[in-house]
């Protein structure tokens, strides 16, 4: 059996997923944009963590995997105190250590991860590297996970003993070492048969811990379940969800009539069923009311770093880099401002200032999912004392578009029992979901992410095309918002 350790995790989660990325990988969907960010951010700080055991040397990668295994073994017999990429094979298991720790009579097993907790799968991850080291032979001394502090605040220079956590899981991980060859047992047995799938059907472990990358070619491809279905009204794994799973109920026009349900769920699956929309007029002309013009609608873009390189950020806070602004006057008139950073400086403080000229504090500042917004501009507050009260009173004078969908007083179909954005202004602006995918380089706040994070690394003429369709984007952001609440107003024409 040839197995590595990303392969045994992924059988861990579903030994399907391992056959599938085994015998039939065509049917697995490729990474995206984002996913290839993460693993980007985990060969950054898998590098940096090295740091933290100097006088190390680093394996080669080569996809000749017998060349990395002598370099080990001969490293290993010069006393190399730290190898970085330790490559090992025991009967078909290949494992790579990220630091190996070597002293005169044992070893330790340090696995890096860019994530800010350790998590149930790390321990898997340890634990076969673990397996294989102590059946060829070695001592272990310890099995610890390396990862990412977020309460750490950089200050002027970068601190790794205090950006990084090392958590020991050596009991734990020995803990597991009995159900290993049990595992590996069942693994062989599905993975002998190579012309038929395991028969395992969908269920919590198709998102847990992770998204697993076989879950269209499951769900869509082979039970044709459709993007609205019962899933999105009943948490999956919930008994509910299993009840009615098990009964071959999938689309929710088959639920039954006197299926036990709470009140929102309930009236998810009426206004489905019925294919009309629930308008509260009452609710939402207090809503209304309570907006005065003019209206400034307000969206941010932000990054995130892993590792934190200005002062006073946190790994992984939400960096502001980016903010379009409509202001809607009653008579219906529009202005657009916005501010877009300039790549590799430390902007904050420029787009809070621009912020405080392009929004007085007593006008009534409308964002979707205003939760987020509230967050950006209260850091910002806090780093910039002569902008505080500035700052605060745009907060104080947020109120939140989101509010009448995620509140269900206004409710289509199309919605999908959703109040995310992401389905809400499809159903009432249908000609902005065209607009989003003609534009050029980012369609998505993902994409938008994406691309700031990488402005350095293009030409002067590259970047200037990347900056243009970066304002681009954020500007329709705030265009839909003024859409949807134009639709909104119309119930009272």
């Amino acid at each position: 059996m040839n197995l590595s350790k990303s392969l045994y995790t992924k059988g861990i989660q579903c030994p399907k997923a391992l056959w599938l990325k085994k015998y039939k990988p065509s049917v697995l969907t490729p990474p995206d944009e984002a996913a290839l960010a993460v693993f980007e951010t985990g060969n950054k700080v898998g590098d940096l963590a090295c740091q933290l055991f100097p006088d190390g040397k680093e394996v080669p990668y080569t996809t000749n995997y017998s060349e990395m295994i002598a370099t080990t073994k001969e490293w290993l017999e010069e006393g190399v105190s730290n190898i970085y990429e330790a490559t090992f094979n025991f009967e078909g298991i290949l494992i790579m250590v990220d630091i190996l720790k070597v002293e005169s009579d044992s070893i330790s097993i340090y696995e890096v991860k860019s994530s800010t907790e350790v998590k149930d799968i790390y321990i898997h991850d340890v634990s076969i590297q673990y397996y294989v080291l102590k059946n060829l032979g070695f001592r272990i001394k310890s099995a610890s996970v390396v990862h990412i502090n977020n309460e750490y605040v950089r200050d002027e220079y970068l601190e790794l003993d205090k950006l990084f956590k090392i958590v020991d899981v050596t009991s734990e991980v020995q803990n597991l070492q009995s159900n290993i060859p049990i595992i590996l047992e069942e693994f062989e047995t599905y993975l002998e048969d190579k012309v038929n799938e395991p028969d395992i059907d969908i269920g919590k472990h198709c998102n847990k811990p992770y998204e697993c990358d076989a879950k269209d070619y499951c769900w869509k491809v082979q039970r044709q379940i459709p993007d609205y279905s019962i899933f999105n009204i009943f948490n999956l794994g919930s008994k509910k969800q299993v009840e009615l799973y098990n009964q071959g109920i999938i689309d929710i026009e088959d639920i039954p009539e006197d299926f036990d349900m709470t009140a929102n769920q309930a009236q998810a699956v009426e206004n489905y069923k019925s294919k009309t929309n629930h308008i509260d007029k009452e609710n939402i002309k207090a809503f209304l009311e309570n907006l005065t013009y003019p209206i400034y609608h307000l969206d941010f873009e932000t990054y995130q770093q892993a590792i934190p390189q200005y002062k006073g950020i946190k790994p992984f806070e939400q960096i502001p880099f980016q903010y379009s602004l409509h202001i809607e006057y009653e008579d219906g008139r529009l202005v657009h401002k916005e501010y877009l950073s300039e790549d590799s400086i430390d902007s904050r403080y420029e787009l809070a200032l621009r912020l405080c000229e392009d929004i007085p504090n007593d006008v009534t500042v409308l964002a979707y999912n205003m939760s987020f917004e509230k967050g950006v501009i209260k850091r910002l507050a806090n780093l910039f004392a002569d902008l505080t009260i500035h700052l605060l009173a745009i907060n104080e004078n947020m109120q939140d578009l989101m509010v009448p969908f995620q509140k269900k007083w206004y409710v289509t179909p199309s919605m999908k029992g959703s109040y995310s954005i992401k389905y809400v202004l499809p159903a009432l602006v249908p000609e902005f979901e065209k607009a989003y995918k003609e534009l050029d380089g980012v369609q998505n706040g993902s994409q938008a992410m994406n691309a700031f994070a990488n402005l350095s690394k293009l030409d002067e003429v590259s970047k200037q095309k990347m900056r243009t369709s970066l304002l681009e984007y954020c500007k329709l952001d705030t265009l839909a918002m003024v859409k949807i609440l134009e639709v909104i107003k119309k119930v009272f024409i």
